[in-house]
């Protein structure tokens, strides 16, 4: 048992009324402990539980970030241009199809660099992870070390950090989401971490706006990433809606730590990719749908990853308004230009 970390415990598991946050330098430290396994099972279950309870603070975050930076293997900067990170939780989706990839292949075939990053199937929703989807379009990430998927980063603009290839003292508390059968204070962790050593614009899903705040603090105290966009989206991931109004938040680290932040609401209404959300299909179905678009056909998931693609290719810099950026995407897609960079992912990760 480690005396020290019971103290941390004690502080946090004390109830409404005694009970403390921990300073940034105190869960930096907890953090730490239990990525390294210094802690008991018991106390690492406790405190998962207790800070659950608590809610963390956005010093406590930047603090468990910090351990994450020094104890987390990254991909390092292959330009100056800032790398798109998207941030979704690990326990995957359950009722509506994942657009990531699809995203990711936009603003990689636009030139944008982009890193995701998750597990395979987590507790507690068990839902469809992003790894599993990458697989069925024929690029398996979970064999690559790290200096492998740099390589294939460097050559093609796009990188998955698998956590237990890259971050196994990370995944090693995987067990314990299950055990406690509810997300703790590390799922709200992978929703921005940044497994990137350089310039980044994280994308952060959030289902609850207290977390959102959170995560602004965070962001605040740390100074990074350079840039930020936070988006109520399906499940709490990144994809955008196209059944209601989106609530994005813009955010920027300016002089300092300083945050600039604007609140921006869109609505796909008026971009016409409006539409109910398309359900989760069985994972063959999914792919079968992904590569129709892929071939340029027109379909309902089509003008979803249309709506993805074309957001974020203007909110990374790249058109001047949402508009132009649809259009552009549009025409990646129906070009066969986002098909041949899969194929080119596909062939470079063949090769190694």
């Amino acid at each position: 048992m480690s005396k020290e970390f019971r103290e941390l415990l004690r502080k946090i598991g004390s109830g409404p009324h005694t009970g403390e946050n921990l300073t940034r330098q105190e869960a930096e430290k907890a953090m730490e402990m239990m990525l390294q396994q210094e802690a008991t099972p018991a106390q690492i279950g406790a405190f998962l539980i207790a800070h659950r309870i608590k809610r963390p603070t956005g010093e406590e975050l930047a603090g468990m970030l910090d351990a994450y930076d020094r104890l987390g293997q990254k991909l390092q900067p292959i330009n100056s241009q800032p790398v798109m990170v998207f941030c979704s939780p690990y326990d995957g989706r359950s009722r509506t199809a994942p657009i990531s990839p699809l995203t990711a292949l936009i603003l990689a075939t636009a030139g944008q660099p982009v890193i995701l990053h998750g597990g395979d199937r987590m507790p507690t929703k068990e839902g469809t992870p992003l790894i599993d989807i990458w697989q069925e379009l024929g690029i398996n990430w979970r064999h690559f070390s790290i200096d492998k998927m740099q390589q294939v980063f460097a050559n093609t603009n796009l990188g998955f950090v698998y956590l237990p290839q890259h971050f196994p003292l990370a995944y090693n508390l995987v067990p314990y989401r299950e055990q406690i059968g509810k997300r703790p204070p590390i799922s709200t962790l992978e929703l921005i971490w940044s497994p990137y050593n350089g310039a980044t614009h994280l994308v952060s899903g959030f289902v609850h706006p207290p977390t959102e705040n959170m995560f602004r603090d965070a962001f605040a105290l740390r100074g990074i990433p350079q840039r930020f966009t936070t988006v109520k989206g399906l499940e709490g991931s990144c994809d955008i809606p196209r059944d209601r109004t989106v609530i994005i938040g813009l955010g920027e680290i300016i002089t300092g730590n300083q945050v600039s932040f604007e609140r921006f609401f869109l609505h796909p209404r008026d971009y016409h990719f409006e539409g109910t959300e398309i359900p989760l299909f069985p994972i063959n179905k999914l792919i079968e749908n992904m590569q129709a678009v892929l071939a340029g056909q027109p379909s309902e998931l089509m003008k979803t990853a249309i709506g993805n693609g074309g957001f974020y290719l203007w909110r990374c810099g790249m058109y001047p308004d949402i508009s132009s950026s649809l259009a552009a995407a549009e025409n990646l897609l129906t070009s066969g230009q986002v098909a041949k960079k899969l194929q080119q992912i596909q062939q470079t990760v063949a090769a190694m």
